[in-house]
């Protein structure tokens, strides 16, 4: 789950600094692969119970602003 977390700002930061919008919008598309991911073990953690249901909850409602975020700016990058 780590590395899935930091992934996410790893890879905005490293398409950021490419020299091609192409780039950027390929580790966007990246980091959104990962914040699927995160998620994905967010919902295993509770399966297995590590976490609680108000912590699944709030994480989710956390990812889930992020993964917005990410979706508008690929939408925009793309236009």
């Amino acid at each position: 789950m780590k590395r899935a977390a930091v992934s996410i700002p790893s890879n905005i930061a490293e398409g950021s600094g490419r020299k091609s919008k192409n780039e950027f919008l390929y580790f966007l598309n990246v980091s959104n692969g990962s914040a699927f991911e995160l998620e994905t073990q967010i919902n295993i953690s509770k399966d297995l119970e590590y976490i609680s249901d108000e912590s699944e909850e709030n994480l989710l409602k956390e990812l889930h602003i992020i993964q917005k975020m990410l979706y508008k700016l690929i939408d925009s990058m793309q236009k």
